[in-house]
């Protein structure tokens, strides 16, 4: 096998053979579309740029209420009509806008990223990370200092603390759908979501369990915005917020559900293991822990944990994607029993494991 491999392998690095495979009928649509993804690695980063401008200059609500001439939105955006143009053409090339004659309309992206305010907050953010990953040889090396790392371990600060929330309740809408609509809590008592922000998942949940109480644990600074935002919501006399560090700290108890909703994929293998002891130790006897994040491996989005995670979580500074196996592991490494996968409608944003105390 591994004498074939290297005969494929120059092969298919033979100029010679490219040109055959581009001309030949058979082999042809396979080697233009393998020429495509090939570009489209080396194009990437100029189509999420072409993304970060369109809305930075708001082009997807300027023309949601119907077509808008390319002259009117170049004076609307300041920006000169040749070279507004020129974005748009490039935003219609990748879904994002259509273009006829002078008029400006959504593309189909365009429109369903106008439904998913998350996916425009987290293209803000990677203003951050691109400049993280500007020299990866060097994060690779750890000769960079990087922003994420700054970001997202904050310090207790309220200005830190505050963005970290912001993020997180902008990207937490499609995420949480998710998981509700793939798992019913409202046949449970008592939800404590750990590492769960501002509170914007537990809000999703009253909804959908109106009975049931709710706890909340995160960073002190953290904990403090979860109780202004439960108070604002009206969920004062049913929800609490706790401060603490699940590091050092226990978590409240009395719940028989616990959720991690993208929380042990930001740490290492020895502190997301330590986070699933305290959820087992804190669970109620008989009760379900449900684990929410991307994962690696996932059928279809597989560049998704490996790639875009992999390098996003290395200039974070710790944590990884991990395979549901390799999950499932430690699960039982810290007690539970009965592990068992759920199906999401999107695995791309996020899969879903149950597992029982």
């Amino acid at each position: 096998m591994s004498r074939f491999l290297a005969w494929r392998d120059r092969l298919l690095a033979s100029p010679g053979f490219q040109r055959w495979a581009a001309r030949f009928v058979l082999t042809r649509p396979v080697a233009r579309r393998e020429a495509r993804a090939l570009f489209d690695l080396c194009a990437g980063f100029v189509y999420a740029q072409v993304l970060a401008a369109c809305l930075e200059l708001d082009l997807f609500e300027r023309v949601a209420a119907g077509p808008v001439s390319v002259t009117v939105l170049g004076a609307s955006v300041d920006v000169p009509v040749a070279r507004l143009r020129m974005l748009v053409g490039a935003a219609e090339s990748l879904r994002l806008l259509r273009v006829r004659g002078d008029f400006v309309r959504l593309g189909p992206l365009g429109a369903a990223l106008r439904g998913n305010p998350g996916i425009a907050a987290m293209v803000a953010h990677h203003r951050l990370f691109y400049r993280d990953i500007a020299d990866p040889v060097a994060l690779l090396r750890g000769e960079v200092e990087t922003g994420l790392s700054q970001f997202w371990p904050y310090h207790g600060q309220d200005g830190e603390a505050a963005a970290y929330s912001g993020l997180m309740a902008a990207t937490q809408p499609m995420i949480a759908a998710e998981v509700l609509d793939a798992y019913d809590v409202s046949r449970h008592a008592c939800v404590l979501d750990v590492g769960g922000g501002d509170g914007s998942f537990l809000r999703r949940v009253a909804a959908r369990a109106p009975k049931a109480r709710l706890k909340l644990f995160d960073l002190p600074a953290v904990a403090e915005q979860a109780r202004a935002a439960f108070a604002a919501a009206g969920l004062e006399g049913r929800a609490e917020a706790f401060g603490g560090d699940f590091a050092r700290d226990k978590l409240p108890e009395g719940a028989d559900l616990i959720t991690l909703v993208r929380v042990l994929h930001d740490h290492d293998d020895s502190k997301a293991l330590a986070v699933l002891r305290a959820a087992r130790a804190a669970l109620a006897p008989g009760g379900t822990l449900l684990l929410a994040e991307p994962m690696a491996g996932t059928k279809g989005a597989e560049p998704i944990g490996a790639a875009y995670f992999g390098f996003y979580l290395l200039a974070m500074g710790s944590g990884r994607a991990r395979l549901p196996d390799e999950i499932t592991a430690m699960l039982g490494d810290a007690g539970f029993s009965r592990v068992r996968r759920i199906g999401t409608s999107q695995p791309m944003l996020t899969g879903l494991l149950a597992a029982e105390a």
